[in-house]
């Protein structure tokens, strides 16, 4: 009897834990699809499009570069929040009090000017597909959004959002790739020895990819999942490669499909470059798969910017963190609320990319001090190469950043006109 009551012990003890690793398996890669179409919004979509036409079969090398600098800047980041199992601002405020704060300020504040703008793209998505009018496309479109956030386990309806729009977006543009027959052997040569190494649209990819928010898109998310600890940081570390790779492949299929359009002497329209791209594709029909990409990019890029950017504020007071859902809800509301009454998504774009390159070198540094701080990761040990990795990364996103602060006039003359 006591044999048999082991042993129905031992089977149901084994199918919890195949139980378990189901579970955390579907969240970490949820996490991977939350920091991948966080990264592929409507700005990812045209500054593909406009560097490929720029720099041709070159933009082959700029992308690759950019992945490298991209993992290297993930693999930091997720690692450190998955071992201390704490979020990126109270990280901060660990290791200089104040700091974790001022981190969640810029970066909820850049959350919010990127998610207007990202309403406004899945506003534009849906004019393309139905011609619906872009305040009416706007709300339907956050209402959207706000339907995943009031399911009751908002973390799982957030990953197979995600995971099925991902999916859709890399079909459709791969489909396009093929039809437009781009020079994959040109593409492929120049991408390893490219006629030029132009820095700025190296720069702008890596903000776009890992700037602001988006580098804790996933890392975030695997803590609500209770995925934390040194025993899980191989699962945590293949989780953030596997975010970046999705971001990344849709990349290549976008500027493979754009090349073979600019490759055969056809110039994009500049009001619009990704969508003028997609029509000399496949005529209408491209057009209305432009319309699918862009409404799938923005609409998944409103749930993460959201989804963060709360998360940040979370450490502010135990009334956000309870009540998570609602806060998260309410940032959508407002995004949407400042879209309709004041408009111009593309100004507010240009805004939210001047304070990401402010970010990134300032959240991704903190990160590397914590990763060799006991009080933060306890005995755990770095590598030193992804440490080294991790500097460089720092170095080059503050190069940007210094370029964002000459702007600075610009980026205020730039707030003012949107009330003006």
């Amino acid at each position: 009897m006591a044999e048999n009551a082991r042993k129905i012990y031992t089977n149901e003890d084994v199918y919890s834990d195949k139980k378990n690793k189901k579970k955390n398996l579907s969240a970490l890669i949820g996490a991977a699809f939350i920091m991948a179409t966080s990264a592929i919004g409507p700005g990812f979509l045209t500054q593909t499009a406009v560097f490929t036409e720029k720099y041709m079969a070159t933009c082959g090398f700029i992308i690759l570069v950019s992945i490298l600098i991209d993992i290297g800047a993930q693999m930091n980041v997720w690692r450190v929040i998955g071992v201390s199992g704490l979020r990126g601002q109270d990280i901060a405020n660990k290791l200089l009090p104040g700091l974790g704060y001022f981190i969640a300020f810029i970066v909820a504040l850049g959350g919010l000017a990127f998610n207007i703008g990202n309403v406004g793209g899945a506003a534009l998505g849906l004019n393309v597909l139905f011609g619906v009018n872009i305040k009416v496309g706007a709300i339907i479109s956050a209402a959207i959004a706000v339907l995943i956030f009031l399911y009751k386990e908002m973390g799982k309806a957030m990953d197979m959002f995600t995971k099925i729009l991902g999916g859709l977006m890399i079909v459709v543009v791969g489909y396009v790739c093929i039809s437009t027959n781009p020079p994959v052997a040109e593409a492929a040569y120049r991408t390893f020895v490219p006629e030029q190494i132009p820095l700025l649209p190296i720069l702008t990819l890596v903000g776009g990819s890992v700037g602001g928010y988006i580098t804790f898109a996933g890392g975030h998310r695997l803590i609500d999942a209770g995925i934390t600890g040194k025993e899980n940081v191989k699962e945590i570390t293949k989780s953030s490669i596997f975010g970046i790779l999705i971001a990344s492949v849709m990349r290549v299929f976008l500027f493979l499909a754009v090349l073979g359009v600019v490759s055969k002497g056809l110039k994009l329209n500049p009001d619009n470059p990704p969508a003028s791209a997609f029509m000399h594709a496949a005529g209408t029909v491209g057009y209305k798969f432009f319309g699918i990409v862009l409404w799938a990019a923005a609409i998944t890029s409103v749930v993460g910017a959201a989804y963060t950017s709360v998360s940040f504020l979370r450490t502010f007071s135990d009334k956000i963190d309870k009540n998570n859902n609602k806060w998260i809800i309410g940032f959508i509301i407002v995004s949407t609320a400042i879209l309709v009454l004041i408009g111009k998504p593309v100004k507010l774009l240009i805004i939210a990319g001047s304070l990401n390159g402010l970010i990134l070198p300032i959240t991704l540094g903190t990160m590397l001090l914590a990763s060799i701080s006991p009080k933060i990761v306890e005995n755990y040990k770095h590598p030193k190469w992804l440490l080294l990795s991790g500097i460089v990364v720092v170095i080059i996103s503050l190069y940007a950043g210094i370029q964002s602060l000459l702007g600075m006039k610009a980026l205020f003359a730039g707030i003012k006109s949107l009330f003006i």
